[in-house]
């Protein structure tokens, strides 16, 4: 057959063309096995631990095993297309999550992509969802307050801006509770929050993030959601991604707050993994490094020196226990790693007590350095008063008839003091709300109020005090102190407002 000269002509101007082109070098490897999220490659000899490979389809994976013959690497997609023989790219790319201010208000999976409908994320500033935390110098001293709007915390488990607080409990205790009225409370304030769904419902997330915008919360929140659903690798990487998106807010000199719901849920999509990548398996299956997958989580959490701009990042994980065992172990890596934790119990929860917290275990490490004076100058009388409480109703319920008058007194303040601290779900309280009740019933001005009508008295009283004292309140909130003046003041509010409520 002939050779027409047009022909000729093209394969040399095609040749001409991509002259010079540069030439790119990719290490590329082969499948010698896939099954549950796993794929075992041989070839690729460069990988880097926590490198992402890109597998047929578009679907990425993570090298986490780097041995000798092969790479174990977790698969972040739908793997049923994934068959042995299967050619497998490295990227040189570690494991990334897209960041900024335009993720605020969206709901992400751990890789950056949305979840919610909204379209593209324009950023392109990118993170890797590794990094080492910061060192003991670039550190300053916790000293600001997380302002989580739920009386019994903010006065006696405070937390501090770079602290990490641990919420434990049973299941349906209120932990996800606490850690979405503390993020409703930072609305129209200078906190950005991230909420990490580890593991649960795709319908509970739904409901949550309906239940954020509904508060006017999702303004200043992102979710980062893994589902029940996903692959467990991919709710293993859910809570680092979280993790570096409030470390750009910290960088920024700005501050940050992340929920981690819940790490019990990552640690057992982490024991997954590990099996099935044949790592050998230690106490209750779970692998050696079980204790460093959240330690280099956790450590992260920080607030930065003044010379680096003094942003933080506070966190606040969960963890669930079964049959209020908190001598398990992820609850006692976890309680070990924090700077105190939010214990709360199941007797409490059924018995009304909302928050369900137990004072005597619950604890927070930086106390009152992350507390406003005015708190300050209220709690600590508070937490005396409970814990005497606590002690007397233990003796009391043997014979209450024969208690002499001073332990009668006790017990009383004591039940009012606990009927105060209750609070319904997504009401949170500001500040100078919450020192002004405290301050009437540790004070003694609650003692003669029947304990079924103190609820009743403290609706009114705030209504009260807004409407004919707010100045009161308004000093509280200005100079987070209360002189002298604003005592008096406050007194004899409490004192006119007494006259005109029924007892």
């Amino acid at each position: 057959m002939a050779v027409r000269s047009e022909d000729i002509a093209s394969i040399l101007r095609r040749q001409i063309e991509q002259f010079g082109a540069v030439v790119s070098a990719t290490h590329v490897g082969t499948v010698v096995e896939v099954g549950d999220g796993i794929a075992r490659i041989s070839g690729l000899t460069a990988a880097k631990y926590n490198e992402l490979l890109e597998f047929p389809g578009g679907i990425m994976g993570l090298a986490l095993n780097l041995e000798e013959e092969s790479v174990g690497a977790i698969l972040l997609g739908d793997f049923g297309a994934i068959k042995e023989g299967d050619e497998v790219r490295s990227t040189g790319r570690i494991a990334q999550v897209p960041v900024g201010e335009a993720l605020i208000g969206r709901v992400v999976d751990p890789l950056g992509r949305p979840l919610d409908g909204k379209g593209p994320i324009k950023t392109q500033k990118t993170r890797p969802v590794e990094r080492i935390a910061p060192n003991v110098v670039a550190r300053k001293s916790v000293d600001t307050p997380v302002q989580t709007g739920i009386k019994a915390i903010d006065s006696m488990i405070p937390i501090g801006r770079g602290q990490r607080e641990l919420i434990i409990g049973d299941r349906t205790n209120g932990k996800t509770a606490i850690a979405v009225d503390t993020i409703i409370n930072q609305k129209g304030g200078d906190l950005a929050c991230i909420y990490v769904a580890i593991g649960q419902k795709s319908a509970k997330v739904a409901q949550l993030v309906a239940t954020l915008e509904k508060y006017g919360a999702m303004e200043h929140t992102i979710m980062v959601a893994a589902s029940a659903s996903d692959p467990a690798a991919v709710q293993y990487l859910a809570p680092y991604a979280g993790c570096a998106i409030g470390e750009e807010f910290m960088e920024m000199g700005k501050d940050a707050l992340v929920v981690y719901d819940d790490l019990s849920k990552h640690a057992w999509a982490y024991r997954q993994l590990s099996l099935l990548l044949k790592r050998p398996a230690g106490r209750e299956a779970y692998p050696g490094d079980v204790f460093y997958l959240h330690s280099r989580l956790l450590e992260r959490a920080a607030k930065l020196a003044p010379e680096l701009g003094g942003g933080s990042l506070t966190a606040l994980p969960i963890i669930e226990t079964q049959a209020n065992d908190i001598s398990a172990y992820i609850p006692t890596n976890v309680i070990s790693i924090t700077d105190g934790q939010i214990y709360l119990e199941t007797d409490l929860f059924n018995a009304g007590i909302r928050p369900a917290m137990n004072v005597g275990l619950s604890v927070s490490r930086v106390g009152g350095s992350a507390q406003t004076k005015a708190m300050k100058q209220v709690a600590g009388r508070l937490r005396l008063e409970l814990a005497q409480f606590a002690e007397l109703a233990a003796f009391a319920q043997f014979g209450a008839q024969d208690l002499d008058r001073a332990t009668r007194a006790q017990l009383d303040r004591g039940q009012r003091i606990t009927e105060i601290l209750k609070q319904p779900q997504y009401v949170p309280m500001s500040l100078e709300k919450q020192v002004t009740i405290l301050y009437a019933v540790t004070n003694g001005h609650l003692d003669d109020i029947a304990v079924e009508k103190v609820g009743a008295f403290e609706d009114n009283f705030h209504k009260f005090m807004e409407t004919n004292h707010p100045e009161v309140g308004q000093k509280i909130a200005t100079e987070k102190v209360i002189s002298g003046e604003t005592e008096s003041k406050l007194k004899a509010a409490i004192a006119e407002f007494k006259s005109t409520f029924k007892l």
